[in-house]
């Protein structure tokens, strides 16, 4: 039993307390103006963030191990670390300096400690550069983005909120979803396709895995130096690309990994692999009714569909190699929209999340975390996709020039992390450098591997 007052750590945040599944996500915040930290302490002490309990409590372990939150007294001058010099080379650039600093951090050991709450804040004065490091039993991408942006504000309207809206199709999915249920051809469709998806999560947690590659990570990886460089694509060109082919901006993301890895794959180990061999990766996905970025007024609430914390999914997301000297650039697309198509219609998102919920309120946290590590080490690499604000926005009315994300080391040697903000989107490339010596080349792969598609539907228009 824990002390009065003491709140139970939800079973998805109690997976992220785990040795195996510890994991702290950093929110990278770039600005156009000098950081003033005094500034900064202010308005992080009046903020939205200390008016919810996660971020003003211990985590505490009682009896039996079982983890509870407790509320505590905040110090800030212990959650705000200021560094004043460059982090990186003399001369080196602000994007080389601050991606070397992640890397340090994804593979920190001690973590966050846990004798104050689970948040920091690092102050890259030389970089103009905000870094939050938040938890991940705190809460999941969603749900920390939602609440930075409950503290900034519209560069050309001051006084107004980012534009959080809700995903232009979700209204369209959920009435496709309802047609497909009176639909029995659908249904029977549907529920073969969670079958396919059950079996193969079973096989992928006990003993099927993927063929060993350049990008082969495995049991242990997680503790190996890293290095991140950051691939930059225009929403633009995305969007271009999108509509030649009636596909989801999901859909280019992917094929443009598909085909990136495939690019590097070929420079990296020519006849490596064998042409259309299958590499799998996992992706999180949010299941909040209500996709996108959260009112965190909303998140708040406990009968609203989107809840604060950790709702997430995955979904096991095959890529196909192809040496890229004989494939059409948009037969990655077809492939992609035709697979996420499937996985969509599967329901393999909930499906995962319900088994997570199961596994750990039956066998404990512990059991969980091995089954998810098996998965990891039994795979190629991790993605996730975060949309953020389209419209320019700013912190304590600094400007803000970027947004990105990533999280900490897995055993995956490449760990893929997008975000996009004021019509780009930047896609943080994380590796394990023993294994992937040259994330800046890989990062190129997946910006050419866009601009060709957008070379190939434009020249058919």
């Amino acid at each position: 039993m824990g002390e009065r007052g003491d709140e139970a750590v939800i079973p998805a945040g109690r997976l992220f307390l785990q040795a195996e599944m510890k994991q702290v996500i950093h929110c990278v915040i770039g600005l156009k103006n000098p950081i003033d930290a005094e500034l900064v302490k202010s308005q992080v002490r009046n903020s939205t963030m200390l008016q919810h309990p996660r971020f003003t409590s211990l985590m505490v372990r009682g009896e039996g191990g079982v983890e509870h939150w407790r509320p505590t007294e905040i110090d800030i001058d212990r959650h705000v670390l200021i560094i004043e010099e460059a982090v990186g080379e003399r001369e080196e650039e602000d994007e080389s300096a601050i991606n070397k600093y992640l890397a340090e951090l994804s593979i920190d050991s001690d973590g966050l400690s846990m004798e104050k709450p689970l948040w920091e804040i690092h102050l890259l004065k030389a970089h103009k550069c905000v870094i939050f490091r938040i938890h991940h039993a705190l809460g999941d991408g969603i749900s920390l983005m939602s609440m930075l942006l409950a503290s900034c504000r519209k560069l050309n309207n001051p006084n107004a909120l980012p534009t959080i809206a809700a995903s232009a199709s979700t209204s369209a999915s959920t009435s496709a979803s309802k047609t497909n249920l009176i639909n029995f051809r659908n249904l029977l469709a549907t529920l073969w396709f969670c079958f396919i998806f059950a079996l193969e999560f079973i096989l992928r947690c006990l003993w099927i895995r993927d063929p060993k590659s350049a990008l082969t990570g495995g049991a242990g990886v997680e503790l190996w130096p890293r290095k991140i460089a950051t691939a930059t694509f225009s929403l633009e060109d995305m969007k271009t690309v999108k509509t030649a082919a009636n596909a989801t901006i999901n859909d280019v993301l992917f094929a443009v990994i598909s085909s990136g890895i495939s690019r590097y794959l070929d420079f990296r180990a020519p006849n490596g692999l064998r042409d259309g061999v299958q590499l799998t990766g996992l992706a999180m996905v949010n299941l909040r009714k209500h996709p996108g970025l959260q009112e965190l007024s909303n998140m708040m609430r406990s009968n609203s569909g989107a809840r604060w914390g950790n709702k997430f999914g995955m979904i096991l997301l095959p890529i196909y190699y192809h040496r890229t000297n004989t494939s059409d650039p948009l037969e990655y697309l077809k492939r992609a929209k035709a697979m996420i198509d499937r996985k969509k219609r599967s329901l393999e998102s909930s499906f995962s999340y319900k088994i997570g919920d199961f596994v750990m309120s039956t066998l404990g946290p512990k059991f969980a975390s091995l089954l998810n590590y098996r998965i990891l080490c039994h795979t190629s690499f991790t993605i996730s996709n975060v949309v953020g604000p389209q419209e320019e926005i700013m912190i304590g009315g600094n400007p803000i020039t970027f947004l990105r994300a990533n999280n900490s080391a897995l055993p995956h040697a490449l760990i893929l992390n997008m975000v996009s903000y004021a019509g780009r989107a930047d896609m943080q490339v994380q590796v394990a450098k023993d294994i992937i010596p040259d994330p800046e080349f890989l990062a190129k792969c997946f910006e050419d591997a866009l601009l060709e598609m957008k070379e190939q539907v434009t020249a058919k228009i």
